[in-house]
């Protein structure tokens, strides 16, 4: 069986193209379940029945294995015995019908408004640098664009006559508008700031020499801020993405448009935030009504 897996992986390298990942991680997964059968006396492929997959399913399950990793594994092994189908090398695929876990999505992490307001809040000088790392923040937390968005912004991107910002996603456009304190941060941004520190780039925000931010410089520039403000979460861009969801969803917005305004294809995607909602609606009904703690 070891043979078949090496042949398979071999198909992937050099035919599918697989990245190094996929390669690692299905020779990982095909190679513990060959290992898995050789301990119960099965040697050859043909031998494995449905019945059999499930037992080795359960056998990961029951050895502490994530929803994760079991749903990893069942794609591993599924697309290796159809692979040996198309090659002939078995006359039926026992894996058809395999089936991965249910994964409970858990909302995401996220800050407390109270915390949201403590870290705009830390760029309060009025040098270049710190009205730019305020415009930038306030404009995260308004939007809940991602951070690569954020930075791949351009000045043609910005409209604060009609107040909103266009958003350029992997393949589409979308259509954010921005509240007050953002706008007045980003204004004055543009006046004060941007023609001095970014000279000719079309970018609407750069680094203090005039060169695109990346990624890694604003997630530390986001860590300073926090620890300034005495959060002692572990704080990251997309954290202050899953906030603006989160906190436009507690407080009443249409699940639609919260969707919209994320990018997200899916609503299921954006349905996570409801989970917050519904546990904060049970502590306030838990708290306020006057029999929720009858017996």
């Amino acid at each position: 069986m070891e043979e078949l897996v090496r042949a398979y992986i071999e198909y992937l390298n050099n035919v599918k193209h697989a990245s190094k990942n996929t390669l690692a991680s299905y020779q990982r997964d095909l190679r513990k379940m060959a290992q898995y059968f050789e301990t119960t006396g099965v040697n050859r492929v043909d031998e494995i029945t449905a019945t059999f997959l499930d037992s080795y399913i359960l056998y990961l399950e029951r050895n502490g294995m994530s929803s994760a990793t079991v749903s990893r594994s069942i794609a591993s092994i599924k697309s290796f015995f159809t692979y040996l189908l198309r090659q002939g090398m078995i006359s039926d695929n026992p894996a058809e019908n395999l089936k991965p876990p249910k994964i409970e999505r858990k909302a995401p992490e996220v800050l407390t408004i109270e915390e949201v307001n403590r870290l705009l809040e830390q760029p309060f000088r009025n040098t270049q640098k710190e009205l730019r790392d305020k415009a930038m923040l306030e404009l995260l937390y308004a939007t809940g664009m991602r951070v690569s968005e954020l930075i791949t912004l351009k000045l043609a991107d910005v409209n604060l006559s009609l107040n909103y910002i266009q958003c350029h996603d992997t393949d589409k456009v979308r259509i954010i508008p921005i509240e007050n304190a953002a706008k007045a941060a980003l204004s004055r941004y543009l006046k004060d700031v941007r023609p001095k520190m970014c000279g000719n780039s079309e970018y609407l925000f750069t680094n203090c020499k005039g060169e695109p931010m990346s990624r890694q410089g604003f997630w530390k520039i986001i860590k300073a801020y926090a620890a300034k403000a005495g959060i002692d979460k572990d704080i990251t861009p997309h954290m202050i993405r899953h906030s603006f969801a989160s906190h436009m969803v507690n407080n009443g917005a249409d699940l639609r448009a919260v969707q919209e305004m994320l990018g997200h294809s899916t609503i299921s995607t954006t349905q996570i935030y409801l989970k917050d909602r519904s546990s904060r609606l049970k502590e306030v009904y838990d708290k306020a009504h006057p029999r929720a703690g009858a017996v």
